[in-house]
C-alpha cells in the first residue's frame, strides 16, 4: 500500500519530555497556523515515512529501537495525518475528497452562522513589529528581580491600610453602585484587559515567539480581547508556556496591587476614586473570570502547563465518557489514556465539575441572551443556547451508547448492567409521568368562624359600656350605648322634611297646581323615607347588640363613660362561640389541585395546642384583589408577596381564597386568631406535567400569545 506524502512546508521541532520520560515532537502546519506534539512512536514512524509502506515502516522501527510498532500503528498516524490534512492526496477523486472534508468541517449555512454567533474573532491588530522594538525596555523593567520585590512590598503595605480603613472601602464600593460608576467601571474593564493583553504579548516575544494578531473575540456576542501566543507551543521548556499563560493575570495583579496602594495613600478626590475603580475592577476580574480553569481562560492555561498536560479539558472528558459507560454498561474497554489511579480519579472529577460549571455557565448566558433582546429572538436566541451547548453534547453521547449495542450483546456483565440501567431509566420516566399523591403547603390563619368587629358609626360620645373583657355576652344583649348629636340632628331633620313631603303628597289632590306636582312629591317622599331608614340603622348600630352567643374580646382599655370617640373608631370584636376556620391563600397552580372536601392538618408557628384536622370548605374561583389579613403576608412572617397600595396589602402574583373547616376545635386554641402552617393532601400530578405547564406558562406569556 502506497503511503501519501506529506506536505513539504510542515515544520517538526523538539518538543518538551514527556509525563512518561519519552521525547516529544511538536508538528507546525504553518499554512493553518496549527501545532500537534507527536510522541516518540509517531516521529519514527514520520522518519521513514519515505519507505512508502506500513509493513517495512514498522520493520525497521523494530530494527533500529527499541519500539516494536506494527502496521496498524502506521494506519493509524495515517488516520491522523489524513484527518488534519498534512498529506497531499493522490488518485482519482483526490480533490472531490478534499472539498467533502472540507464541506464537513464548516457544514451546512445554518451551522455556521450559529458557529459565528457563538464563536467568532475579529483581529485589529498586527503588533509584532512593535513589540520587538519595546520588548527589552518594557521587559527590563517589569520582568526585573526590583520590581518584583517592590510589588510584593506594596501588597503587603496596601494589604494593611486596607485592613486598616475596611469601613471607607466597603462604603465607597456602595456608593459606586450607580450609572455613573457603572460607566467607570466600564472604561476600567476596557483599560485593564488591554494591560491583561499586552501582558501576553510582551512575554511571549521575550521568549522569542511571534505574537502575529491582537483584537476582539465574540463569545455569544460578548466581547473579550485576545491575543494570539499560538507560537508558545514552539518552546520546549513548559515554564516558559506557563509565564506566558500567567502574564496577562499577573499584569492585572500588579495593577490591582499598585492601584489600591494609591487608593489608600492619596487624598479624596477624582484620581484617588479612579484608583479605587481600577483595583476593585483588577481584583474581580482576575480571581472570579481569568483564574477559573473550567473555562478556556487564563486558569485553564496556566493548569494545562502546570501540569503539563496540552489539551486538558478534552483529555479529561474523553477520561470521563469512558468511566461513565464503564459505570453503565461494564464494557472492560481501555481507557483512552493510561495514568496512575489517583490523577486518573482526579481527572474525571475534575471533568464533572468543569461540565457542572459549563451548565450553569451556559444557562444564565442563555438568560441573558434572552432579556437582551426583543421576545420572540431573545427566546430563539435561549433555545440555540441550550440546544447548542447542552442537548448537542447529551445528544452525542446518546448516540455513543446506541452504537455499542454491539459490544454490550457479546457480554454477558455488560447486558445485566445495560438491563440495570434501562430498568432504572424506565422507573425515572415512570416516576416523572405518573400522578403522586401530592400536598400543599402554605401559612394559615386560624380563627373562629363568626367575628363581629364593633365600630363607632360616627363621631360620638359613649354612654355606657356594659360589659368587661373577656365576659360571655348571649345573643341580642345590649354590648354598649352611645350618642351622637349629629346623627341625632340629622335624624331629627330628615323626620322633619318626611313629614312635610307626606303632607304635600296627601293633599295633592286638593289644588291643580298640587296636583301637576303629585308625581314629583312622591318621589321625594319614596327618597326622604329611604334616608329615614338608613338614619334608622345608624341609630341602631349606636346601641349594638350581640349578633350571636360571643366572648367580648380586643376591648380598647381606655374606654370610658362620656369619652368622645371618632367615627369609624374601632372599639372591641365579638367572637363567637361556635366552630373554627382556616383561611390560606394559594397560588394559581396550588389552588387548581384543591377541592372541596380535600383533608389537611394545622399547626401554630409556636407550637401551641395538638395539630387540627382541617376540611376544605371553600375555594374561591376569582383571584383575590388584596389580602384581608396582614398575618399571612411576607412581610408578617406569612407565604404571600405583597405591596402596599393606599393602605391595601396587595399580592404581587395571582392567589386565591381557601377557607377549612376545622373538625375539632381544641378548647386551648378556641376564640382567638393564631398563624401556622398548613398541609393539604391535594391533587396528585406528575412532575412532568407541572415542568410542561410551567414552561408553556412562560413561553405564553412571554410571547404574547
Amino acid at each position: 500500500m502506497a503511503l501519501p506524502p506529506l506536505r513539504d512546508e510542515l515544520d517538526l521541532m523538539p518538543g518538551p519530555r514527556l509525563a512518561d520520560g519519552q521525547p516529544s515532537w511538536t508538528l507546525h502546519d504553518p499554512v493553518r497556523h496549527q501545532y500537534f506534539r507527536i510522541d516518540w512512536l509517531t516521529f519514527e514512524i514520520l522518519s521513514r515515512w519515505s519507505l512508502d509502506d506500513p509493513r517495512a515502516i514498522a520493520e525497521s522501527i523494530a530494527t533500529r529501537t527499541t519500539l516494536h510498532p506494527s502496521a496498524d500503528d502506521v494506519q493509524q498516524v495515517l488516520s491522523f495525518l489524513t484527518h488534519n490534512q498534512l498529506v497531499h492526496l493522490r488518485g482519482p477523486g483526490s480533490a472531490q475528497r478534499l472539498a467533502q472534508s472540507l464541506q464537513a468541517r464548516q457544514g451546512t449555512p445554518l451551522k455556521q452562522l450559529l458557529h459565528h454567533y457563538l464563536f467568532f474573532r475579529v483581529p485589529l491588530l498586527r503588533p509584532d513589529a512593535w513589540l520587538q522594538r519595546w520588548v527589552g525596555p518594557v521587559c527590563s523593567v517589569f520582568a526585573s528581580r526590583g520590581f518584583a520585590l517592590a510589588t510584593a512590598l506594596a501588597f503587603l503595605t496596601s494589604l494593611m491600610l486596607v485592613a486598616r480603613s475596611w469601613d471607607s472601602f466597603i462604603a465607597t464600593l456602595v456608593n459606586t453602585f450607580n450609572l455613573e460608576g457603572l460607566a467607570a467601571y466600564g472604561v476600567a474593564l476596557i483599560g485593564v484587559k488591554l494591560l491583561h493583553e499586552l501582558g501576553h504579548a510582551f512575554t511571549a516575544r521575550h521568549h522569542g515567539c511571534r505574537v502575529p494578531a491582537m483584537g476582539v473575540a465574540f463569545l455569544v456576542l460578548w466581547p473579550m480581547a485576545y491575543t494570539d501566543t499560538t507560537e508558545t507551543w514552539r518552546l520546549t521548556d513548559r515554564w516558559q508556556r506557563l509565564q506566558v499563560a500567567a502574564a496577562g493575570i499577573c499584569t492585572e495583579l500588579v495593577v490591582a496591587v499598585w492601584a489600591t496602594l494609591l487608593w489608600a495613600l492619596l487624598p479624596e478626590g477624582t484620581l484617588r476614586g479612579a484608583m479605587f475603580v481600577l483595583a476593585t475592577t483588577s481584583w474581580v476580574t482576575t480571581l472570579v473570570i481569568n483564574a477559573s480553569p473550567f473555562m478556556r481562560f487564563d486558569g485553564y492555561f496556566i493548569l494545562c502547563d502546570a501540569l503539563d498536560m496540552p489539551n486538558l479539558h478534552e483529555r479529561s472528558f474523553a477520561l470521563a465518557r469512558w468511566k461513565l459507560r464503564e459505570w453503565l454498561f461494564a464494557l472492560h474497554a481501555p481507557p483512552p489514556e493510561h495514568f496512575a489511579p489517583r490523577k486518573q480519579a482526579a481527572l474525571i472529577a475534575f471533568a464533572w465539575v468543569v461540565w457542572l460549571y459549563r451548565l450553569i455557565v451556559f444557562l444564565g448566558i442563555a438568560v441573558l441572551v434572552y432579556h437582551f433582546f426583543i421576545k420572540l429572538v431573545g427566546i430563539l436566541l435561549f433555545v440555540v443556547e441550550i440546544a447548542w451547548f447542552i442537548a448537542l453534547p447529551m445528544w452525542r453521547e446518546v448516540k455513543v451508547w446506541f452504537g455499542l449495542r454491539a459490544q454490550i450483546r457479546q457480554r454477558a456483565a455488560s447486558r445485566r448492567r445495560a438491563a440495570w440501567v434501562a430498568g432504572v431509566v424506565m422507573v425515572g420516566v415512570a416516576l416523572t409521568l405518573v400522578p403522586w399523591p401530592g400536598r400543599v403547603i402554605a401559612s394559615g390563619w386560624l380563627r373562629p368562624a363568626q367575628v363581629w368587629p364593633l365600630f363607632a358609626p360616627a363621631a360620638s360620645q359613649l354612654q355606657a359600656l356594659h360589659h368587661a373583657e373577656g365576659e360571655r355576652l348571649p345573643q341580642g344583649v345590649q354590648v354598649l350605648r352611645l350618642a351622637s348629636p349629629a346623627l341625632e340632628s340629622r335624624h331629627e331633620i330628615v323626620q322633619a322634611r318626611s313629614q312635610r313631603l307626606g303632607w304635600q303628597a296627601a293633599t295633592a289632590p286638593l289644588s291643580d297646581e298640587a296636583r301637576s306636582r303629585w308625581q314629583v312629591s312622591q318621589e321625594e317622599w319614596a327618597t326622604s323615607q329611604t334616608e329615614q331608614a338608613s338614619l334608622y340603622t345608624e341609630r341602631e348600630q349606636l346601641a349594638p347588640v350581640a349578633p350571636f352567643d360571643a366572648t367580648l374580646r380586643d376591648l380598647a382599655p381606655d374606654l370610658r363613660p362620656g369619652q368622645w370617640l371618632p367615627a369609624r373608631e374601632r372599639l372591641a370584636t365579638l367572637v363567637g362561640d361556635g366552630p373554627m376556620v382556616v383561611e390560606t391563600y394559594l397560588n394559581e397552580h396550588a389552588a387548581r389541585r384543591v377541592r372541596a372536601g380535600d383533608r389537611g392538618l394545622f399547626l401554630t408557628d409556636g407550637g401551641e395546642g395538638p395539630a387540627l384536622r382541617l376540611t376544605v370548605q371553600e375555594v374561591d374561583a376569582d383571584a383575590s384583589r388584596q389580602l384581608a389579613h396582614g398575618m399571612l403576608s411576607a412581610q408578617a412572617g406569612g407565604d404571600v408577596l405583597t405591596r402596599d397600595r393606599k393602605g391595601q396589602r396587595v399580592p404581587e402574583y395571582a392567589v386565591y381564597r381557601v377557607v377549612l373547616r376545622v373538625d375539632s376545635p381544641p378548647e386551648a386554641l378556641a376564640g382567638r386568631a393564631w398563624r401556622g402552617r398548613i398541609v393539604i393532601r391535594a391533587e396528585g400530578e406528575p412532575l412532568a406535567g407541572r415542568y410542561l405547564r410551567q414552561a408553556l406558562t412562560v413561553l405564553v406569556r412571554e410571547t404574547g400569545m
